[in-house]
């Protein structure tokens, strides 16, 4: 038996997607797991990656006591472990899941601050990014407590390891491996020419170490949480720092991180 485990499922608007959540409803049902909403042990994701992350962020602020587990119904994921034609296997997996053996990703801690003394925090799971809506942005890039340069361009992009794999790799940036603690820093369309210089490079910056971005006194900011799209004004500065949040992935059918990138972007080798 499985001792009442508390699940829900989240999943997105799909026919696929929603056939597939309704079929491992009634199976979980009969197996006689708790659904509960509100304090779940493992959330459900069916779906794909986006699915995942709009799951993480609905319950980002329990992340200390939940785990994920993620059932793709597209192409594969790199949060999803399970198909659709899974889910007899998920069941069982589950049955076996243990807490203490949960698979950990690090998220990115990110501070707003605004020029009134406002303050937002987020964490990402796949990266953050700053850009204008319409000219240039202008901001001082800060490592830790060293001024590092002046970036004038489309805007920056600051990923974790597990999202080295999605937007950060399509502007030019480095896949890196999720045990590798660590941030990088990828340049949005940057300008340099024999009046502007940027470094030109994504940069990988240790877990020691934050990032702060001071744009210049604009009023028309575009900030990403993976997914989530906010536009700001009176933005005095952003800080990226890893302060040990990790998401748990429920170790149930982990597929390896080097087999996740060949499968998505190189195929079967001959």
């Amino acid at each position: 038996m499985n001792f009442g485990k508390k699940v829900w499922l989240i999943g997105n608007s799909s026919e696929k997607s929603k056939k597939t959540l309704n079929k491992l409803s009634k199976i979980l049902k009969a197996e006689h797991f708790v659904f509960d909403d509100i304090n779940p042990e493992i959330v459900i994701s069916v779906g794909g990656d986006g699915t995942l992350l709009r799951a993480m962020h609905m319950y980002e602020y329990q992340l200390d006591r939940v785990r994920f587990l993620g059932v793709h119904t597209g192409h594969l994921g790199f949060y999803t472990d399970f198909t659709d034609e899974d889910l007899f296997e998920v069941v069982e997996a589950l049955y076996d899941e243990n807490p203490a053996q949960a698979i950990h990703y690090p998220l990115i801690r990110v501070q707003v601050s605004f020029t009134d003394g406002y303050q937002i925090v987020r964490h990402v799971l796949n990266e953050a990014t700053i850009r204008r809506a319409s000219k240039t942005m202008v901001g001082d890039v800060r490592i830790s407590d060293y001024l590092f340069e002046r970036f004038r361009g489309d805007g920056l992009s600051i990923s974790t390891p597990t999202g080295s794999t999605a937007y950060n790799k399509s502007i030019g940036g480095a896949v890196v491996h999720p045990r590798v603690r660590a941030m990088q820093v990828a340049e949005i369309a940057s300008l340099n020419n024999v009046v502007y210089r940027t470094l030109g490079s994504p940069m990988i910056v240790a877990e020691k170490d934050t990032i702060t971005v001071c744009p210049a006194p604009e009023d028309d900011y575009s900030l990403t949480f993976d997914q989530l799209t906010f536009e700001y004004k009176n933005i005095k500065s952003i800080e990226f720092s890893l302060d040990g949040t990790t998401i748990s992935f429920a170790n149930c059918a982990h597929t390896p991180f080097w087999e996740r990138v060949s499968k998505s972007f190189i195929g079967e080798v001959e």
